[in-house]
């Protein structure tokens, strides 16, 4: 046996020979069984902050392999017992392929199969290009110069493979709370005697062998037991910086609870019905059915975010994947204020998609889009600032997506019966008045930004990629209006414009931190995404493009497209001077 298995354990014990673990290679019985609750509400520090080992453990996974859960032959291992079998070394996990590689030009470099995307740490750790490709990242990152896409992958793999050796060799189990300041570092068990004495430390030691013991035999009742008292014990340590039962059990049930996806689920199939229910033009049972189901998806939603905003104790707007739920959550309400002020089904066809679809895709790349709760950048750390201009940004981003929720709703509509599309006064004149809420909220919150930069960076406006594409995607849409107003276009112009214009928020959004990856707004930048993103724009364009070409050629055959009795321009002007 390898000396390193049990490392932490027999450094703890001492005087315990080796052949007291001899047994303890395998597991006797299937852990996948155990109820890892207790180990999982075990305390930990990572990344700056405290958390449960059950965080750490899904985050860490997640991270080295882009997958929540790893499958081996006969078994898939959940986060948390597979950072236990990791730290006691229960299985050969050096040669399970877990190490995502998901750049094509990087594989190829490393003469790896481009169709295989996870590889074995004993693999990777064998090919010397690739040390050498990330030793240069790493001295280009220190010059603070530009990282292109290769460099980039090649320091996330570099960066899976350090997090998964350090599960492996146990350095990462910072479970040993500091003694006085809450910013003080949290050491490993072994390193005990950075704060306490030996005297002090022993009540932990044997919850800390009884629950390893108890997981090697896949004793679901003393592990669940034994876990309970190590927190107990470590608790008991410090228990001004150890985090409370309550915090624990709250970020546990918060990673359990998975309120966007049961979210996304309830949008998906309020979605549905009410799709069935405006088909058949049925406004009964099935409505209210589906509405309901919308209504608990958006209970769903607000609890998951509140949730959040009470273990991170800022508002959730701090990164791509904090901002998506949020300005996805303002869609759906928006939607549903809609519906109960007008009875009109459409409505919510409009924001359900869209709320539906932001969902599914931070689930889908959780990569690209982690759903990790970091600490703050230091220029982030003022919680007034941070609520006012970026929930003000979010919220106009939200009702910005509402608008183009509602244009393709109308654009389908004018591509089946333009002239019926072009009798719904009422739609028209709450897309012209959701893009002016969400003008003003850009606005707003633009203004608001160059306040808070002119306080963090002396500055009020630099050019920054970040400020420039808002301003650009304001201008968009203040055309957009004016234009309108001004008789430049119809109604179908607009209803057009908030299609595509909803590509320059997509641009100030997503584009700046993902693809240019440029200013100062680098605690916002990140890689991958690029492909749905992209064929998410083409296949909107071209949508549009045959709205357009459609709603011309019924132009063409029918004259004006208007029925001989319908008013001509003054609908239009009413509306927009409503």
């Amino acid at each position: 046996m390898r000396t390193r298995l049990f490392a932490l354990l027999l450094l703890l014990i001492g005087t315990m020979p080796l052949s007291c673990f001899a047994q303890a290679e395998l597991p006797h019985g299937d852990t996948s069984a155990l109820d890892f609750k207790q180990f999982g509400m075990l305390a930990i520090q990572e990344g700056g902050r405290r958390k449960p080992i059950d965080t750490f453990a899904r985050e860490t996974l997640i991270r080295i392999t882009g997958k929540s859960s790893v499958k081996t032959s006969g078994k898939r291992w959940a986060a948390n017992d597979w950072v236990l079998s990791m730290l006691l070394d229960t299985h050969k996990w050096a040669d399970e392929p877990m190490v995502l590689v998901s750049l094509g030009e990087l594989k190829t470099k490393l003469g790896l199969p481009e169709q295989q995307r996870r590889f074995s740490f004993a693999q990777l750790s064998q090919i010397p290009e690739l040390n050498r490709l990330a030793s240069e990242a790493h001295a280009l990152r220190q010059a603070e110069k530009p990282l292109d896409k290769l460099q980039q992958e090649v320091m996330n793999v570099a960066d899976r493979m350090t997090r998964f050796m350090r599960v492996q060799d146990g350095s990462a189990f910072l479970l040993v709370p500091a003694k006085e300041k809450a910013t003080d570092p949290w050491v490993v068990p072994p390193g005990f005697t950075t704060y306490y004495t030996q005297e002090q430390f022993d009540p932990v030691q044997p919850h800390l062998q009884a629950m390893a013991n108890a997981y090697t035999r896949a004793d679901s009742f003393n592990f669940g037991l034994s876990a309970k008292k190590l927190r107990e014990s470590l608790h008991a340590l410090s228990p001004t910086i150890y985090p409370a039962e309550g915090v624990l059990g709250r970020e546990y049930f918060y990673n359990h609870f998975d309120g966007f996806y049961r979210a996304a689920l309830c949008y998906g199939l309020a979605l549905v019905l009410l799709s069935i229910a405006h088909l058949r033009k049925k406004r009964g049972a099935l409505m209210m059915i589906g509405v309901s189901v919308a209504v608990i998806g958006v209970l769903f939603h607000a609890t998951a975010i509140t949730l959040r905003c009470f273990i991170a104790g800022r508002p959730p707007v701090t990164n791509m994947y904090e901002s998506i739920i949020w300005v996805s959550f303002t869609v759906a309400v928006l939607g549903l204020i809609f519906f109960a002020r007008y009875r009109g089904i459409v409505y919510l066809l409009g924001a359900l998609p869209v709320a539906l679809v932001a969902l599914l895709l931070v689930h889908q790349m959780p990569i690209a889009m982690p759903a990790s709760i970091d600490p703050l950048v230091p220029v982030l750390r003022d919680n007034f600032w941070l609520t006012i201009h970026v929930l003000s940004i979010t919220l106009s981003y939200g009702a910005f997506a509402l608008a183009m929720g509602f244009g393709h709703i109308l654009l389908w509509r004018y591509m089946r019966d333009p002239v019926a599309a072009r009798a719904d006064q009422q739609m028209h004149f709450w897309l012209y008045r959701v893009i002016q809420l969400g003008v003003l909220l850009l606005a707003a919150g633009t203004i608001l930004g160059g306040v808070w930069a002119n306080y963090s960076w002396g500055r009020f406006w630099g050019w920054d990629p970040k400020e420039t594409w808002a301003l650009i995607a304001l201008l968009c849409y203040i055309f957009t209006l004016h234009g309108r107003l001004a008789g430049w276009w119809t109604q179908f112009g607009l209803v057009v414009a908030s299609v595509v214009c909803f590509l320059s928020i997509l641009m100030a959004w997503y584009g700046v931190n993902f693809v240019l990856g440029k200013g100062l707004h680098s605690y916002g930048f990140g890689i991958g995404g690029e492909n749905y993103v992209g064929a998410f724009v083409l296949a909107d364009l071209a949508f549009v493009g045959v709205a357009v070409w459609r709603y011309r050629a019924s132009r063409r055959a029918g004259g004006s497209g208007r029925p001989p009795s319908a008013p001509t321009a003054s609908v239009e002007q009413q509306t927009v001077a409503a």
